[in-house]
C-alpha cells in the first residue's frame, strides 16, 4: 500500500517550502516529545538507573541493523559523526607503498579528507573517478579502475551533491574479487532507499543521522565487518570495556574490549536526550520503511522533474539517480546570486552545488512543493 502525505507529524509552516532534507531533516511530534522526556531525566537526575545507560543504546543498535539488514546489532556503533567513523575505519587499515584508495570525484569532505590522510601516510596513491557525461559510465569506470592494487573503495551509494546512483552490488563484487575493502558512506540514502548488508556486503557502513534518519545533529551509525573485530577505537572510554555494566568494578581496569564493533562507540553513547530521539526516529522511519519513500518521492517529483526539463535543465535519466534526491543542472548563464536571493525572498529551502541546485524531497512534500520552485526558476530562465 502506497504511502499517504505525513505532513501532520511535521511542524513545518504553511508559507515554506522545505525541500532540502540533505542538509538537515525536521523533527516530527514523537521526536520532539522523546526529547523533553530525556530533558526530565538531566532534570531529575535520581531517576537515572544504571541500565539507562547501556539498555537503550542496545535498543538503538537493534533498530539501525534491522533498518540496513544486518543480523547482528553488535556489529552497530553509536558515534556522533561520519568523519568520527571513518577516523575509525582509517585508524584499523594498514597499507602498503604503492597501493590505490579509489573514491569519487567531490565526495562529501568527512569521506575524504581521511583517506588523503592515509594515502599520504603510507605513501599510497588516492585514484579519483571523475563524472563523465552519464552515470552509467561513471560506474563503468568505476569497475573499471579497480585492480589488485586497490586496497580500498571509499564512496557513497549516492552522489552526496546530485543523487547519482552507484551499482554497489557489482562494486562490491569487484572488489571482493580483488581482495579491496568497501567503506560505504550511507549518510544520503540510508533511511530512504533501501539498503542491505547481506546484499552488498560492505567491510564498514557510515551513516550521519541528522538527515534521513531524522536524528537530532551530532549522531551517527556505524557498521562494522569481520575486518574490524579486533581493531583499535580512536578513543579510551570506560562503557565500551568489557564489563563495564558493573559500576562498582570499574575500577577492576579491563584489557579487554566488548565484541566486535561495541568498541567503536563514542564515549557518553548513552546520551539520554539523543538516544531517546534516536529510537522514537527510526522506529518511525521502520514504519514507513525506505521502499516506500522512495516510491512517494518518485510519484511527487516525477511532473516536476518534466516541467524543469522543459525549461531547460538538465536531470539525469530516473534510471540513474535517486528520488528523494537529485540535482538540476542549470543553464551556465544563469545569474546565480540573484537566484538564490529570490528563491530565499520566497521561503524556498533548497542547496546549491556549484552549478547545481540540489533537491530533496521527504513525505511531508506533496507535488504541490515543486510549483514554487519551478515558477521562481522559470522567472529566471
Amino acid at each position: 500500500m502506497a504511502l499517504k502525505n505525513q505532513k501532520h507529524l511535521f511542524d513545518i509552516p504553511e508559507d515554506i517550502t522545505y525541500l532540502n532534507i540533505a542538509s538537515q531533516s525536521p523533527a516530527f511530534k514523537a521526536i520532539y516529545d522523546a526529547g523533553l522526556e530525556g530533558l526530565k531525566q538531566k532534570n531529575h537526575p535520581h531517576t537515572i538507573r544504571i541500565s539507562d545507560y547501556f539498555e537503550p543504546v542496545i535498543e538503538l543498535k537493534k533498530l539501525f541493523a534491522e533498518l540496513i539488514d544486518a543480523e547482528d546489532y553488535n556489529r552497530i556503533a553509536t558515534i556522533p559523526s561520519v568523519s568520527y567513523g571513518m577516523a575509525t575505519v582509517a585508524n584499523n587499515i594498514i597499507l602498503t607503498e604503492g597501493d590505490e584508495i579509489l573514491v569519487i570525484d567531490e565526495q562529501f569532505p568527512s569521506n575524504m579528507y581521511s583517506w588523503r590522510k592515509l594515502a599520504k601516510k603510507y605513501n599510497a596513491k588516492l585514484v579519483v573517478i571523475k563524472a563523465p557525461e552519464t552515470v552509467r559510465q561513471w560506474n563503468e569506470d568505476i569497475l573499471s579502475a579497480i585492480n589488485e592494487k586497490t586496497a580500498l573503495v571509499a564512496m557513497g551509494n549516492i552522489h552526496w551533491s546530485n543523487g547519482s546512483l552507484f551499482n554497489l552490488k557489482a562494486i562490491s563484487v569487484k572488489a571482493k574479487t580483488n581482495n579491496s575493502l568497501l567503506i560505504i558512506d550511507g549518510s544520503q540514502s540510508v533511511g530512504a532507499l533501501p539498503f542491505s548488508v547481506k546484499d552488498i556486503q560492505p567491510d564498514a557502513l557510515i551513516c550521519a543521522g541528522y538527515k534521513w534518519l531524522f536524528g537530532p545533529y551530532g549522531c551517527a551509525y556505524g557498521y562494522f565487518g569481520p575486518y574490524f573485530d579486533n581493531g583499535n577505537p580512536i578513543e579510551e572510554n570506560w562503557s565500551n570495556r568489557l564489563h563495564s555494566e558493573d559500576f562498582t568494578g570499574l575500577t577492576n581496569y579491563q584489557d579487554n574490549y566488548k565484541s566486535k564493533a561495541n568498541r567503536y562507540c563514542v564515549g557518553e553513547s548513552g546520551n539520554f536526550i539523543y538516544v531517546k530521539m534516536q529510537i522514537e526516529a527510526l522506529k518511525q522511519v521502520i514504519e514507513w520503511t525506505p521502499k516506500a519513500i522512495q516510491e512517494y518521492c518518485k510519484e511527487i517529483s516525477k511532473d516536476a522533474v518534466k516541467e524543469l526539463k522543459a525549461l531547460g535543465c538538465k536531470i539525469e535519466d530516473d534510471n540513474y539517480r535517486s528520488h528523494h534526491l537529485f540535482g538540476i543542472e542549470l543553464p551556465e548563464n544563469i545569474d546565480l546570486h540573484a537566484l538564490k536571493k529570490d528563491l530565499f525572498s520566497k521561503n524556498i529551502f533548497v542547496s546549491f552545488r556549484g552549478n547545481y541546485i540540489r533537491i530533496s524531497c521527504h513525505l511531508y512534500n506533496t507535488s504541490e512543493d515543486f510549483k514554487p520552485l519551478i515558477k521562481c526558476l522559470a522567472s529566471h530562465l
